[in-house]
């Protein structure tokens, strides 16, 4: 039985297919291509969060029955909190689900849905995992799905990483999203630095709980397009917990060309509306150029013609860039007004499965029609849920997708701050906690006495070959770490040197738009593997070391 038919546990919903809704095919060109009845029925009958999320993991190899915690919160939290209110153990709703090695050839596993608890009130995020029985757990894997979405996405990773000896997998709901609670969005700060980084920590600060109410020392950690934004703030704020940092395709990491520097690629490349409107076709033309149509031609405006640079303005420098594009007045005001798109999908109301056909259908064209429907039924689940961590978009982003505060100003200081004393001092799961740079460590944990540096993280950009996000960014900001990693060595000691494990590289995964793990996920998962066995045997080589 297919996932998309699985009868919900909670007041007999159902999940139909197409024919059992009635529905008519739309042609494939329909730009939403749900029809109006179909989707008002959608609409008042579609499945609730809880039980699309379990049709799209009913998907996983070897994993008949996924685990399905149903804890579903949504009331307003608290405006403030501290970090030291923490009380490690707070109480989860969890279930647990074991494959063993009859049906499962890669097992015996463990797969758990649980809703962890914290801080404050109603705060809670929504948590997968997938450990493997009988092993110690040598290394974490964090994984942070996209804007909007929810660690469903992530579907066919799982089972391919979690094969892999010494690793436990988590996925996390970003706070507001996905399955997680969904507090009120509120920004306290007036200056637009302060909007930025209370923005930022609405979402990292409650990663930072999460790991300590799990008691993860050190991680790898996976951030996808916003989640990827998100990672690298995180490393930021929370120095000497990462043993690798992987960024999926991140947003946020180039300057706005005109604005900053005008040699940057031209807006076009990474505006956000390419993620609605790039489709499956897109990725298979741009692959194949005798396929190529004139209109989907890079660069190209909607007559197919090239931009022409003899009228083009010129940088500081005197170089040439193309014309700034004039973002629509009503897009504009409706992002400064902080009206989201899952926004339109709600006050569409019967309408909004329909709209949301209209990205479903051009992203999941390439999967198999029930694995594609069982998306579009939890994509519309999610959007339709209260607006919360979606929020947080205009304080992050300019209209067009541009960081307001952009990565690549601060990236090059990821895997180079000053550790905290609460953190160099603590214990760690891991021995690649302990390759540090430390100038001096003092028995006494005051602040004044322990300088502890971390020596550099490796640091890994994907993007998809036919990315609409700017990988020209990415190489940019791989060059600014690897300066910084030559930089911190120009003093360094033999020892340090030794010790130092930063750089950072660029990875394009084939046949790939911008959901690289979703687009391309076996080449997607077997470069994940090649990154996580160097993360295990470093660990392995350190212990080693000190044996």
């Amino acid at each position: 039985m297919s996932a998309s038919q699985r009868t919900s546990t909670e007041g007999g919903q159902q999940a139909m297919i197409a024919s059992q809704r009635g529905e008519v095919p739309r042609p494939a060109k329909a730009y939403f291509p749900l029809g109006y009845k179909a989707s008002a029925r959608q609409w008042w009958n579609s499945v609730s969060p809880q039980m699309a999320e379990y049709n799209v993991m009913s998907f996983i190899p070897h994993l008949r029955k996924p685990p399905l915690q149903t804890a579903t919160q949504s009331a307003p939290v608290s405006p403030q909190r501290s970090m030291s209110d923490l009380h490690v153990g707070q109480g989860v709703e969890k279930e647990t689900v074991k494959t063993t090695s009859i049906i499962d050839p890669h097992g015996p596993r463990s797969w758990s849905s649980t809703m962890v608890q914290l801080s404050g009130k109603d705060r809670a995020l929504n948590e997968f995992s997938v450990t493997r029985d009988g092993e110690e757990v040598e290394e974490n894997l964090v994984m942070l799905h996209g804007y909007g979405a929810g660690l469903g996405f992530f579907y066919k990773n799982y089972e391919a990483l979690s094969r892999i000896n010494g690793w436990k997998i988590y996925a996390l709901d970003m706070l507001g999203m996905g399955r997680s609670s969904r507090p009120t969005f509120k920004i306290h700060a007036k200056d637009q630095e302060g909007k930025i980084t209370e923005a930022e920590n609405w979402f990292i600060d409650a990663l930072e709980e999460w790991r300590i109410l799990r008691k993860i020392e050190r991680f790898t950690l996976l951030g996808h397009s916003m989640g990827g934004y998100m990672a690298v703030a995180y490393a930021l704020k929370y120095p000497g917990h990462l043993n690798k940092l992987i960024l999926a395709s991140p947003v946020g990491i180039p300057e706005d060309p005109y604005a900053v520097q005008a040699a940057m690629p031209e807006p076009n490349v990474s505006t956000l509306t390419n993620e609605f409107a790039q489709s499956q076709e897109d990725i298979v033309n741009a692959n194949n150029p005798s396929e190529r149509s004139s209109a989907s031609t890079p660069n190209s405006n909607s007559n197919g013609e090239q931009h022409s640079l003899q009228n083009a303005n010129k940088d500081k420098n005197g170089k040439a860039v193309a014309p700034r594009r004039q973002m629509p007045k009503w897009l504009t005001y409706a992002w400064d007004a902080n009206i989201s798109p899952f926004s339109i999908v709600r006050w569409s109301g019967p309408l909004g499965p329909r709209f949301v056909s209209g990205w479903t259908s051009r992203r999941f064209s390439h999967l198999p029609p029930q694995e594609a429907e069982a998306l579009h039924d939890y994509s519309v689940s999610l959007f339709k849920q209260k607006g919360s961590g979606e929020y947080a978009l205009a304080y992050i982003l300019a209209p067009g997708a541009f960081a307001r505060s952009p990565l690549i100003r601060r990236i090059g200081g990821v895997g180079r701050q000053l550790i905290p004393p609460s953190s160099s001092t603590s214990t760690s799961a891991s021995p690649i906690a302990n390759n540090l740079s430390t100038s001096h460590m003092s028995i006494d944990p005051a602040p004044e006495q322990t300088q502890t540096k971390e020596a550099g993280i490796p640091i890994i950009l994907m993007y998809g070959s036919v990315d609409w996000m700017d990988k020209e960014g990415g190489m940019a900001a791989a060059a600014k770490l690897n300066e910084a990693t030559e930089e911190a060595l120009k003093s360094a000691s033999k020892e340090e040197r030794m010790r130092d494990n930063g750089r950072a590289k660029v990875l394009i995964v084939k046949n790939a738009g911008h959901h690289v793990y979703l687009d391309a996920a076996e080449e997607f998962n077997h470069l994940m593997e090649k990154e996580m066995v160097e993360t295990r045997e470093e660990g392995r080589r350190l212990r080693r070391g000190k044996a």
